[in-house]
Order: structure tokens, then C-alpha cells, then sequence
């Protein structure tokens, strides 16, 4: 065993090389290394939010406006299947508290025809090959002429759960285009999400990027009456609705409530500058029925206002000079540069299923993560030295093999971190800390088991074969079992406990090739070289 093909040689010598040069970049600032050419290595590992500091916020998804929105779908679902079997009601009312959609039908005869209908509008959940048959997301009830759809707890907590996977895929590209690094964004239980992202110094607009619901409408103003006299009177015309600009004091604006073209026909939103004035606007696009739906309704209003709505708020409200057919425009509204790229990202990234409340917030400073840093540094260097005078005091020659084998492991821990792109948090610290420890355990077995040869008579080079040899199988057996542990956390796990499992995963992996590999090609060399009559060991 103690024979290596040249091949071999070559190849680990190229993994260690490997190891080095792709750590290194970590010993250095990143400024330092913005200057060098591209094919050398600048990858570093990033910093969890504990380490370089950022925000950490806990949102709550408004379960009411969820209900809501989704009764008000079954209502339109109930008048439409009823007008399209021509079937006469009266009475279609829903009922939040209830969770319910009531309707009375007009004609007796017709009252089982409409149940059977308004039947097919009841879906299964979790119908598939994994989750089972859970129920309906709807119960529905006959009594006289009355019908009512209820929607069931099973029904709203698959609503809840599809609404939070949803809120999460919107949330991280709004974060993402942020320009931060390694955000983590998970569900928390029921109704929660934790959003933790490293890095960021402004709170504020991160959560106003984050909390705005983005629902982009376009609507026709009622230049037939007075906004200021109906903000002052309440008293709103049928079919129009009345709303505020974000200017202060708010402008009022009494609109029609048909929503020309929504948001959902985006497909894509781009900060810019007005060419006529210099100023930051929002240019956007529309998809075909998009363009198609904007295109008729600039055309049949040509010299009429129409207001651009976003959550509620009326961004502006120019006037339709001409009809707009190409399927894109210009979103104007005294905005800053940062409030064109912010707003950009907002309807990019698409609006939220429903409003989002932050229920905690954390801010860790820079200060912090750095004492945290220094901490971390600090335990693994004392470790490290720790270790590596055990090993020199109690082993010698093979402790110092033991050391370099060491030193390796550590830089390729860095290396395939960076490689991965992973992010390093305190628990991870904790986790090249432990490794520091176990990486040096094949070590003392195989001395140990060396040692026993040699009491046992047999030869330096038949006592180090036999010693690697029959340390090795327990080396494994111990890894593995370890490494099981390890992989449970990381899959039962989330955010830094996540950490701790991928650092001590990696560290394991390089520390059976080190401490077996890499030692072992060491001691061989010696060997070769110096031919010792007895092993100072």
C-alpha cells in the first residue's frame, strides 16, 4: 500500500495544488482582488447575515385579504356557470366570516340542475401520488332554493400554501435584483415567511420593496365629476371609485372601477430616462392580449385621462394623446432614480397573491458580524495550534505529516466552499472547528496501530503498510456513520443549522482523503527517501 503509480501522484498532488490556489482568494480583501485579470481566482466564500450583518424579517401573509380575493373567484365562477347554463338566481352574496357563496335560484326545477352544476366547481386537494386524497377545498349545500359553496379548512391551508410558495418565488427575485448575495428566503409554519438577507444597510427600502403587493392596473378617469368635491362629499358615483396619489398632500382621483389592463399582462418593466425632459421613468411592455386589450382601449379614448394604479395608488394620470398600439409604454411620476429602478423590480418580479405584514424585524450590524468574525477566527486559530502541538508532541515526525495533512483539509474546505458559491455562517465556524478536531482522529489511529506493529516486531515499512491498513476500514466505518448523522441534519435542518451540516460535510470528505491519502504518500516518500532502521514514533 505503501507503492503510489505515478498517475496517483500527479493527481492528488493537482487536487492539493487546487486546494490552495482557490483558498487563497479568502486571505484577501475583495477590493485586492478586483484589480487582478480574470482567470485568476477571486471566488470567495460568502458571509451569512451573523458574519457581514443585514436584515432579518419575518412576514405574516393576510389571511383575510387571501380569503377574500378567493371568494370573490368562487362567486364569478358561480354567476358564470349559472349564465352559461341559463340558469336564473338572484341573492349571490359571499359571506367572509362563513367562508362562504350563497345564491337563491329563480326557478324550482332549476335547483338541481344548478347543484349539479355549481358541483363541478368542487376540486380535490392533494390528489396526487405522494400527499393522498386530503378532501375538497369546497363543501357544497342544498337547502330549498338556496346554495352554498363553504370553503373548507383542508381548501385554505392548500390556498395558504400555494400563496406562500408564490409570495417566496416573488420575494427572491425582488431580492435578488436588490444586488445581495445569498438571500435566504423560506417558509416559517403555517403563514410565515423569514426573509434574512447579508449585506444590507438599507432596511427601509428593502422592506418597501419587498412589502408592496405590486398590483399594476390601468384605469379610464370619470372626467364627468369634480374628484375634489367627491373627496369632500364621500359620495361616489356607481361604477367609479375614488383614490389617492402618494403625492403630499395625496391628489384625489375619481376613476372608473373596469380595470382596462392589469399588471398580469406585464411581461417586462425597465427603469429609463424621458427623452422630452431627462427625467427617470418606468418603460414596460405588454404580452399580445396585453398589447392587444391597451391598444383598443387608448384608441377608443383618445383625449381622455387614464390613470396608472399601483396597490391602490394612483402613480399618474396622463392624458391618451394618441392610441398606444406597439404593446409598450411609459409609466412617468416625478420619480428618482432609485424609485424607477425600485418600482421596475416591483412589476417585473410580478405582484404578491396577497399583502404581507412584517410581524418581526432584526437589524445585525456590520459591528457585530465582525466581532463575530473575529471570534470565529480567533477559536479556529487557537484550535488549530492546539491540534497541531498535540499531534507534534505526541507523535513527532508522523505528527508533523499529520499537521501538513491538516492544513490541507482546511484549504479545501475554503476552496469547495467558494467554489459552491456557499455562505458562511457562525455555526459554520463551529462546524471547520469540529472539523479541525476529527480530522486529526484517522491520524492518531493509524500511529496508533503503526505503534502495535512495532512492538509486534515487524520491520518500519511492514509496520507502516500493516498500520494503514488496518486503520483504514475503521477510519471509514467511523466517517460514514458520521457523515449519515450529518446529512440527516442537513436535510432536516434550515439556515445556519444547514451551514453547520455543509461545512462538516465537506470537512469530513477532505479529511478521509487527507488523513489517509495524503499522509500516506508523505510517510511513503520518507521512507523512500531516508530507509530508517526505526520509526520516531
Amino acid at each position: 500500500m505503501l507503492h503510489f503509480q505515478k498517475w496517483k501522484v500527479i493527481l492528488v498532488g493537482a487536487i492539493v495544488l487546487a486546494g490552495f490556489i482557490f483558498a487563497a482568494p479568502n486571505l484577501f480583501p475583495s477590493s485586492a482582488l478586483q484589480g487582478l485579470p480574470s482567470w485568476v481566482p477571486q471566488k470567495q466564500v460568502n458571509l451569512g447575515l451573523d458574519l457581514q450583518g443585514g436584515a432579518h424579517l419575518l412576514y405574516r401573509i393576510d389571511e383575510t385579504e387571501l380569503v377574500d380575493d378567493w371568494l370573490d373567484t368562487i362567486r364569478g365562477d358561480v354567476r358564470e356557470t349559472l349564465r352559461s347554463n341559463r340558469i336564473g338566481y338572484i341573492d349571490l352574496d359571499m359571506n367572509s366570516a362563513d367562508r362562504s357563496v350563497s345564491v337563491r335560484i329563480r326557478k324550482p326545477e332549476d335547483v338541481d340542475k344548478a347543484y349539479t352544476e355549481l358541483r363541478k366547481l368542487v376540486a380535490p386537494v392533494g390528489n396526487d401520488v405522494f400527499g393522498g386524497f386530503s378532501g375538497n377545498d369546497m363543501d357544497i349545500a342544498k337547502s330549498g332554493d338556496q346554495i352554498t359553496l363553504t370553503a373548507t379548512e383542508v381548501g385554505l391551508n392548500e390556498r395558504i400554501s400555494s400563496a406562500i410558495q408564490a409570495s417566496i418565488e416573488t420575494i427572491r427575485r425582488r431580492v435578488d435584483a436588490f444586488g445581495t448575495t445569498e438571500p435566504s428566503i423560506q417558509r416559517e409554519g403555517r403563514d410565515r415567511i423569514l426573509v434574512q438577507v447579508p449585506g444590507v444597510s438599507d432596511v427601509q427600502r428593502l422592506k418597501g420593496l419587498i412589502g408592496e403587493t405590486g398590483k399594476l392596473e390601468f384605469k379610464l378617469v370619470d372626467p364627468s365629476v369634480n374628484a375634489a368635491e367627491i373627496a369632500m362629499t364621500k359620495k361616489v358615483p356607481p361604477g367609479d371609485e375614488l383614490l389617492y396619489s402618494e403625492d403630499e398632500p395625496p391628489i384625489p382621483y375619481v376613476l372608473k372601477d373596469r380595470v382596462l389592463v392589469s399588471g398580469e399582462s406585464l411581461v417586462d418593466s425597465q427603469p429609463g430616462f424621458d427623452a422630452r425632459n431627462g427625467e427617470p421613468v418606468v418603460n414596460f411592455r405588454f404580452d399580445a392580449a396585453g398589447a392587444k386589450r391597451f391598444g383598443r382601449a387608448t384608441q377608443d379614448n383618445v383625449g381622455l385621462p387614464f390613470a396608472i394604479v399601483l396597490d391602490n395608488k394612483v402613480i399618474s394620470a396622463p392624458v391618451i394623446r394618441e392610441p398606444i398600439l406597439g404593446g409598450s409604454g411609459q409609466i412617468s411620476g416625478n420619480f428618482t432614480v432609485q424609485e424607477a429602478n425600485d418600482l421596475s423590480v416591483l412589476l417585473r418580479s410580478g405582484a404578491l397573491p396577497a399583502k404581507l405584514s412584517v410581524i418581526e424585524e432584526r437589524t445585525v450590524g456590520a459591528s457585530l458580524g465582525a466581532d463575530s468574525i473575529n471570534s470565529g477566527q480567533k477559536a479556529a486559530i487557537a484550535g488549530m495550534l492546539l491540534v497541531v502541538l498535540f499531534m507534534f508532541a505526541a507523535y513527532g515526525l508522523f505528527g508533523a505529516f499529520a499537521n501538513i495533512a491538516l492544513l490541507v483539509n482546511v484549504a479545501l474546505i475554503f476552496a469547495v466552499l467558494s467554489l459552491m458559491g456557499a455562505t458562511l455562517t457562525l455555526p459554520g465556524i463551529a462546524g471547520i472547528v469540529l472539523v479541525i478536531g476529527i480530522a486529526v482522529d484517522a491520524n492518531v489511529l493509524i500511529n496508533e496501530r503503526i505503534r502495535e506493529e512495532i512492538r509486534a516486531g515487524k520491520s518500519p515499512i511492514a509496520a507502516v503498510d500493516s498500520g494503514y491498513s488496518r486503520a483504514l476500514i475503521a477510519i471509514i466505518d467511523s466517517n460514514v456513520t458520521t457523515l449519515i448523522a450529518v446529512l440527516v441534519l442537513f436535510w432536516l435542518g434550515s439556515g445556519p443549522v444547514r451551514g453547520f451540516a455543509v461545512t462538516l460535510t465537506i470537512g469530513i470528505l477532505a479529511s478521509m482523503f487527507t488523513a489517509v491519502t495524503v499522509t500516506r504518500m508523505l510517510v511513503a516518500a520518507w521512507l523512500r527517501w531516508k530507509r530508517p532502521k526505526e520509526l520516531p514514533l
